[in-house]
Order: structure tokens, then sequence, then C-alpha cells
């Protein structure tokens, strides 16, 4: 009997936004891909469109005549891996139709393994996933084989949490089958974006206020156009009614002053010590979270000593111990690590133009605003997920909270140049069960003015 590997992915162009899924079934013993799915599905969040990867993964095996068969599931999403595992309860009402459709596809075969992997080893079913995504903006309808044709009608974007098909039935929405059963897929070549130029920045990340890059390239005209179009729809959850249910709140703290932010240098992997002043900065915030009407439950920080030092300072105030968490950790500037912006275009010119104009390119020996906007992306979706109802303090840097503030707003990704964050700044997110995340304050320092 035929072994099978799924690997499946989703995204969301806004979370909530234009979102779409892949997934790719191949041949356990060889590697050899046998179906791919793929399909934008309307304006939903990253976790339901994860969810309908799988769900099409599982049942593309099924018609390829895998009932029963040994199945190894791979995705990148923590949360549908460890919920699906049954290690994780599954909290969010709207997902839950959606997990329980793809345990009636799982009952129906014999999965042996459900692992999380890294974005990096899925990018198969990111790739489709985004293909998907790209044919939609256009009007057209992702294709097997790497071609689009015309959308034949255009059909209401899915409500967050609806599955689109019956239990073990092909999904049509757009009109398209997701996959040709059986039919091995041909190889294709992404669509190509062109991210427009950006306008040289002298306010970086720990050293001051320019913001780290989405998952996706910077918005094309089919991207804006289909955005319009989304637009027009009636978003759940964003009329003048009350929240259906408590928010979990998210307050995010920028570390205090280090030597490094005090000489506007880049900051990012590197472990640099807050000052005097700094250790003062983080007294101050930690003063300030103690009393009403903040009544913390969580405290997490990143990995480095500078966010650590401000958290603790926090968590010696509250009684609180201190969670860390790894992908709450500031981008890797690799060579630039403690050089000025100016030093940094005088002896890299092409590597720092490039980077400012594409997310996927590194500092040399660094990290990609692309890779830090996943892992960030996921820290917040897991953060949410796991302490629903409750208020967390994230002690962090410039690029994770700029990130997960622009996520929350569902603005394009030149806002990200048009913030600015002061050291030992609190701002609030605050996360609702029924769809919308609200900014309820940002760049606040009043408490260092006292």
């Amino acid at each position: 009997m035929t072994s099978y590997v799924i690997e499946a992915d989703g995204g969301s162009r806004g979370n909530p936004g234009p979102a779409g899924y892949g997934a790719v079934v191949m041949d356990a013993s060889d590697g050899q891909v046998l179906a791919e799915a793929a399909e934008a599905i309307g304006v939903t969040t990253n976790n339901v469109a994860e969810y309908r990867g799988l769900i099409a993964g599982l049942q593309a095996v099924l018609r390829l005549g895998g009932e029963g068969a040994p199945v190894a599931v791979r995705m990148d999403s923590k949360l549908v891996i460890e919920q699906m595992a049954g290690r994780w309860k599954i909290k969010n009402e709207g997902l839950r139709p959606l997990a329980t459709e793809a345990g009636a596809l799982v009952r129906r075969l014999r999965v042996t393994e459900w692992t999380w992997i890294p974005r990096e080893r899925n990018k198969h079913a990111d790739r489709l996933a985004n293909e998907a995504m790209d044919a939609a903006a256009k009007g057209l309808t992702w294709k097997a084989g790497g071609t689009t044709q015309p959308a034949l009608h255009e059909e209401p974007p899915a409500a967050a949490g609806q599955p689109s098909a019956v239990a073990g039935q092909p999904s049509t929405a757009g009109g398209q089958p997701p996959i040709t059963a059986g039919q091995p897929p041909s190889p294709r070549t992404p669509a190509p974006t062109t991210p427009p130029p950006i306008a040289q920045q002298t306010d970086l990340l720990d050293i001051g206020a320019i913001g780290t890059i989405s998952e996706i390239s910077a918005p094309t005209a089919s991207t804006a156009a289909a955005q319009q179009r989304t637009a027009k729809a009636p978003a759940k959850g964003t009329g003048w009614a009350p929240p259906t249910r408590v928010a979990t709140s998210l307050l995010l703290l920028r570390h205090g002053e280090t030597a490094l932010s005090v000489e506007r240098r880049f900051s990012g992997r590197g472990d640099a010590e807050l000052t005097p002043n700094g250790l003062a900065q983080a007294a101050a915030a930690a003063e300030r979270l103690s009393r009403e009407p903040y009544r913390l439950d969580v405290i997490v920080s990143s990995p480095l000593k500078r966010a650590r030092q401000t958290a603790e300072a926090v968590a010696r105030r509250t009684g609180l111990d201190v969670e860390v968490d790894e992908d709450l950790r500031e981008l890797d500037f690799g060579d630039w690590e403690g050089h000025t912006f100016t030093e940094v275009q005088r002896r890299w010119p092409a590597e720092l133009s490039a980077w400012l104009a594409d997310p996927e390119t590194a500092p040399p020996g660094g990290e990609s605003f692309a890779t830090v906007a996943r892992r960030v992306q996921a820290a917040g979706e897991r953060l949410v997920e796991r302490y629903e109802g409750k208020t967390v303090l994230a002690v962090s840097h410039v690029t994770p909270i700029k990130m997960l503030l622009r996520l929350a707003l569902m603005a394009p990704l030149e806002s990200l140049y048009r913030m600015h964050l002061d050291v030992a700044c609190l701002s609030l997110i605050e996360y609702y069960a029924d769809g919308p995340a609200v900014v309820k304050s940002f760049n606040d320092t009043s408490h260092l003015r006292r």
C-alpha cells in the first residue's frame, strides 16, 4: 500500500484579509508529487486558511485511492498540528467546524504523524497558496499545472470558519476543482512581483522607527484591486455593536534604552544591556503596569538581554514569572550589527539597496524581513490562542512590535515606514473572538515623563 505525505499551508493578506490555501501530496517512498491543491477562499484568517489547506490535502489523498493508507501530515502551522494531534484545545469556535471536517477525513485514513515544520521546509504548499491568491487578485482561478483561467463567476467571500465542502467531497468554490486527481502537476514559476522602491531610511529598527516587511511582497496593482473589491463586502464584527466576548489584551512594551540605541546603531541579535537610564525607564514602565487599570496575567519576553531586563523589572512589581518566546527576538542584522546606517550605506551600498527593496533579502550573514515577519505573526497568533481572554504583556523590539500593530490594523506594508516607536513605549492591541483586532494605544510614553 502506498504511503503518503501531505504538506499544506494557508495564508491571509491582512489576517483577516484575502486568503488562500495550498496543499501537495507526495509518495512517502520517493517524494514524487502525486497531486496539488490550491484555492483562493475570500476574506478570512490565517488559521481558517491553514485548516482549509489541510482539508484539501486529506481530500486529495482519498481521491488518489488512499482510503486506509498511512499518511504523514506536515505543516508550518503549530496551531493546526497541535490541535489535530489532540495536544491543544480548540478555543476558537470559528475553527471547530473545520477541525471536525478534517477529523472526519482523518478517520478514513491512517495518519501516522502530525509534524510541525519550519516555513522554509514548506515552500511548495506556501507557493501554491500564494499562486491562488495572486490569481484571484487578477480575477482568475488557479488551475493545476501552473496556469490560471478566467473565473466563470464571482463567488461571495467565504465566511471565517465556514467549510467550503462536505467532508470527503472536493471543494469547487470559484468554479474550479482544486486538483486533477492522480495527475502529476507540471513545473511552474511563481508570478514575479516587483516591490516599489523604498526611500532611504535613517531611523532603523532598534535604531528607531523603520518597521519590518510582511511575508508577502509589496502590493502590486492587482493586489490593490483585490483589496478594493473585498473591502466592499461587509466585514465580520466591524460594526458599532459591542464585542461578543471578552477581549484578549496584548500589551506591547519596547525595551529600555541601550548604548546602541543612544548611538543609533543597528541592534539586532547582539545582546546589548540596558543603560542606567534604560533601567530607570524599565522601572517606570513596571510601576505603571503594576497599577490599575492594568491587571497583567502573563509576561512574555524576547530572549535578548535588553528585553528580559525590562520584563524582569515588571515581574518584580507584579509577582509574575517571565516566559521567553524566541520568536519575539529582533531581526538578525548579521554583518551590519553595531554599525550606523551611514556606515552600512558606505560599506554595503548594493546590499543595503537590495535589503530595502525586497523583504526576502537578508543583510550579509543576517535574517530577512520576510522571515522575521512570519515568525512574529506566528508568535502573536500563538499568544492570542493560548491566553484567550487574558491580559498579556509582550516585551520585545521595534520590528516585532510594528509587525503586530500592522497586522492588527490590516494596514499596507508602507505603513511600517510611517511608524515610530520610542524606547520603553507601550502599545495595546485587543483581539476579539468575533474577528476584529483593535489597536487601543500606540507609542505611549507617558510613564517616562513623571
